[in-house]
């Protein structure tokens, strides 16, 4: 049979650590792809956002503002 020993120790950590690299790259690039996809709809609802404000915006009438007369309320 085949008899590895103490050389096949380095071997391991060297294939373990390449294996964490590969699975963190891994979650990195699926957290940005979910990122993304959230960043994206908080740019559309922000759009949106300020579309009804717009909108809101052109639809009140501005009142004439007089400084000279004091607001007796």
């Amino acid at each position: 049979m085949l008899d590895f020993g103490i050389a096949s120790i380095p071997l391991f950590i060297m294939l373990l650590f390449y294996g964490l690299i590969i699975y963190f790259v891994i979650s990195l690039i699926r957290f940005m792809n979910n990122k993304i996809a959230l960043d994206q709809g908080r740019n559309e609802k922000l759009d949106q956002l300020i579309q009804l404000l717009q909108k809101g915006e052109q639809k009140e009438p501005t009142a004439p503002s007089n400084p000279t007369t004091p607001d007796t309320r």
